[in-house]
Order: structure tokens, then sequence, then C-alpha cells
């Protein structure tokens, strides 16, 4: 006896059919999901989160350099920031810029305030308390990242991550502990520093929200024109001069937005694609440690041994943090 499958209740396919119709189904919200929006990054994430540290890291160092003041620097940096890259995006992006919604365009600008309350108080606060004092506040951020991340985005860190991030916030802490000072002065520029803290993590996490739905030239547009927006009008409504300033400042003020904004939190922004938000807050605690060595060689402000302890601190976490990140991902 020969088997036969039995026969199919379904009508017979005519021969006419479309061979394509088979597959045109609909995908679901869950296929959707799975299809990579990005094709896979030029360069490795977590090498550009490096070279985004050490661009960031002098910061402080030029803050301190220039003679202007506080508010000034902040705003100058965004305002030449803005200036540079704008040209770039109207010219190739335009249909980027005109085809985001209103309310990514809302959110981009929201980020950008966060962005301009971070720089105004943190450059304030480095006229009040030591560089090291307040890199080592600033960088507590990873603190309200990780927070906010598992509040809004349910976002996991692993125990291993975990420890690696309480390592490198105690390498921040023992570094700046010998510099605080027990002052109003230095009290008031702490609690700034803190301030800033709080500000560059609601940043990144509206930047980590953007960035899957929104081009990185877009975004940047609208969060450092927003930025600079703000900066601005409130230069203007404190009366903070625009000038004259030494040629030594503008040069300062070029080397903010090119080197520590443009290859520095561009870097970031174009990261968070990748990667978590807590991933580059954690790594961005490598600040402290290149403020020092900038600070020994450019003005003679050596590292104590604390400082050193807590830099093998901040080497330690980062390690375990980046490594844990790593294969989470």
């Amino acid at each position: 006896m020969c088997w036969r499958p039995a026969r199919s209740c379904c009508p017979a396919r005519p021969s006419n059919w479309p061979k394509t119709q088979r597959s045109a189904r609909p995908i679901s919200a869950n296929n959707q999901r799975k299809i990579p929006v990005n094709d896979k990054p030029l360069v490795n994430p977590y090498l550009a989160v490096l070279a985004g540290v050490f661009a960031v890291s002098f910061s402080s160092l030029f803050v301190r350099l220039s003679t202007a003041p506080s508010l000034m620097i902040a705003t100058y940096r965004l305002l030449f920031t803005f200036l540079l890259l704008a040209p770039f995006t109207l010219l190739r992006h335009w249909g980027d810029l005109r085809d985001l919604n209103w309310r990514l365009r809302g959110l981009s600008a929201l980020s950008g305030l966060f962005l301009a309350l971070h720089f105004a108080t943190w450059f304030i606060s480095l006229r009040y308390t030591s560089l090291a004092s307040s890199v080592v506040l600033v960088t507590i951020q990873p603190v309200f990242v990780v927070i906010g991340s598992w509040l809004f985005f349910r976002e996991r860190i692993s125990r291993m991550a975990m420890v690696g991030g309480l390592l490198a916030l105690c390498g921040s802490f023992i570094i700046g502990l010998g510099d605080f000072q027990m002052d109003m002065g230095a009290f008031w520029g702490d609690l700034l520093a803190l301030t800033a803290a709080i500000m560059i993590s609601g940043y990144l996490l509206i930047g980590r929200r953007l960035r899957h739905g929104v081009s990185l030239p877009a975004y940047t547009f609208f969060t450092y024109g927003s930025s600079a927006l703000a900066l601005v009008l409130t230069s203007l409504a404190t009366q903070t001069p625009f000038g004259p300033y030494q040629p030594r400042d503008w040069l300062l003020f070029f080397a903010l937005a090119f080197v520590c904004t443009i290859l520095g939190h561009t870097v970031f922004n174009w990261v968070l694609k990748y990667v978590q938000a807590s991933v580059v807050s954690v790594s961005v605690l490598g600040e402290p440690l290149g403020a020092i060595v900038w600070a020994s060689i450019f003005l003679r402000e050596y590292p104590t041994i604390r400082q050193m302890i807590g830099a093998g601190f901040i080497f330690s976490g980062l390690f375990l943090f980046t490594r844990a990140s790593v294969g989470h991902n």
C-alpha cells in the first residue's frame, strides 16, 4: 500500500497566483523591534567612549586657564559648537530636520536645557571649590543615571557592573576628599558641582531615549541650539559682558567647543545609540584622572598619594563595569 498525504481542505492555489504573495504578511510589532535600525557601527562604541573621555578631560583645565566669567565661558562653548555644526547639518541633513516631529524637537530642546544648566553650574563651581573636588562631584552622575535608567527604561545592571561603578565612585571620592575645604565658598561650589551632575544625568537619559529615532545631526542641532540660546539669554539677563576678552580666551572658547564638545559630548551622543546610558556615565569617571594629569602638567598641581590611590580605584571600577557591560550587550 502506498501512502499518500490527505487532501487539504483548502482550495488549490491558482496558477496565476503571484509567488510573492506567500510572504506578503504584516510584520508584528515584536518583529519590528528585532529589525536593526542601524547598520553595524564603523568604530567600536567602547573605544569611542574612551576617546570621548580623553577629549572632555580637558574641560576643567580650559576653564581654569580662561579669565572670562564662568557663565560666558559656558555660553561661548555652546554657541561656537552650534555655529560649527549648523552649516554642515543644514546642508547635508536638512531632510532629517524637516521630518522631525514637534515632540522630538521639544525633547531635543529639553535635553539642551539640561546641558546648558550642567555647564553653567559646573563652570561656576570651578571658581569656588578646587578643581579636583568639582570634577569629582560632577562624576557622581552614574548614581542618578542608573536610577533613571531603571525607572524610565527598565535597564538591568549586572552585579559586576554595579561593583565596578561603586569602585569608580569610591575612587572619585578618594581623589576629592583631600581637597575639600570646610568653608561656605567651597561648600557652595560643591553644591553647584552636585547640581551639574544631576543636570548631565538628565541630558544623558533624554539622549538615550531619542537616539534610537533621531539622527545624530538633527539631535545635536536642536540640543546645542537650544542650549546656546538658553545661555545667551541668561547672559543677557545677568548682564554678563560678551567681550572684549584676550586672544587666549577666544582660543580656549574654541577649544572647549571643538575638542571637549564636538569630539567629546557629540561622540557620547553617537555612542548612546549602541550602548546603555550607564556605560557612558560610568566611563566618564575617568575624567577626574585626566583632569589631574593636565593640572600637573600645565598648572603645576601635582597629585597627592590620596589621589593616586583613588585613580587605582577608578581604573579598577572602569575595567569591571566596561567588561560587564560588553558581556551583557
